[in-house]
């Protein structure tokens, strides 16, 4: 089995758990490349999450991913990776392969890939310097949003635009609006758990739900000016915003618990969505539905 089909197969699986339904669905011109923009960040995130090494060093190793250098020792040497998964574990020692894989891109497709992992690895250089302390005032938390998710939103539009037919007129403005509403989800899903942390990223949870809910009407604008016939981007990009609407949801209820969308809730979504990706209309009365929080 290639390197790729090893990345791209089996260990992509493991790490990205959900979001990996999103990935499969995409249409195959852009999936090798944002898979591997995927699997960068991924690895990233739990550099920046090893707690257990010191912030001085999980710093260092960032900037020298974010300068697209890596050691021939594995990074995974470099910093404790106790609280990693296996999976987790396994993709930090194989990260030189996904740079190989990241350089068979066209030479555009490298740019764009790298010009968004400097972006996140900033993000999350940011969070490592800023915490512990004060909560994030509304510019840092828009900076911070935009830094490690809306960017993703840039990212995935100018990948779209430069691959498939008849996105021309997406708004990249909505796209990084679309980001930064999922981020907010997952922000205020984790609310008790950051402050254990001695991380406060939002201060009146009410109000950061509905900006989230904001962000996400921008993401269905977004999603709606998807033509009908890329069905596969369509739904790449309904499913996490039903899910993050279902989340939400739950969240106005429940703003101090731990919630989470049920695997079966996750099939009915792709389901119901699936029979529905070529209908607007239809997809928007569900959406308006989840809105309300029905």
């Amino acid at each position: 089995m290639t390197s790729d089909a090893q990345l791209l197969g089996p260990l992509l699986k493991q790490v990205s758990r959900s979001f990996y339904l999103t990935l499969r669905v995409l249409p195959a011109a852009i999936r090798p490349q944002i898979s591997v923009a995927y699997l960068l960040a991924r690895a990233t995130d739990t550099i920046a999450d090893a707690e257990q090494t010191a912030q001085p060093e999980r710093i260092a190793v960032l900037r020298e991913l974010s300068a697209g250098r890596i050691s021939a020792r594995p990074v995974v040497e470099q910093i404790g990776v106790a609280e990693a998964t296996p999976a987790e574990a396994e993709l930090l020692k194989r990260l030189p392969a996904v740079f190989d894989c990241l350089a068979t891109f066209a030479v555009e497709d490298q740019r764009r890939i790298r010009e968004l992992l400097h972006t996140i690895i900033g993000g999350q250089i940011f969070d490592l310097e800023r915490f512990p302390g004060p909560p994030l005032n509304d510019d840092e938390l828009d900076r911070y949003t935009y830094m490690v998710a809306g960017c993703v939103g840039e990212f995935w539009t100018k990948m779209c635009q430069a691959h498939l037919p008849g996105l021309a007129a997406l708004s990249v403005v909505d796209g990084i609006r679309f980001g930064k509403g999922l981020q907010l989800v997952n922000i205020l899903r984790d609310v008790a758990e950051d402050q254990r942390r001695g991380r406060q990223y939002v201060t009146d949870v009410a109000a950061g739900l509905d900006q989230a809910a904001e962000h996400l009407d921008a993401g269905w604008r977004y999603t709606l000016a998807i033509p009908a016939d890329q069905k596969r981007l369509r739904l790449a990009c309904v499913w996490p915003i039903w899910i993050g609407l279902k989340t939400l949801a739950r969240l106005r209820v429940n703003p101090a618990g731990r919630v989470k969308v049920s695997r079966g809730e996750v099939y009915w979504v792709m389901l119901e969505s699936a029979l529905l990706a070529g209908n607007a209309a239809a997809l928007d009365e569900v959406y308006q539905r989840l809105r309300n929080g029905k």
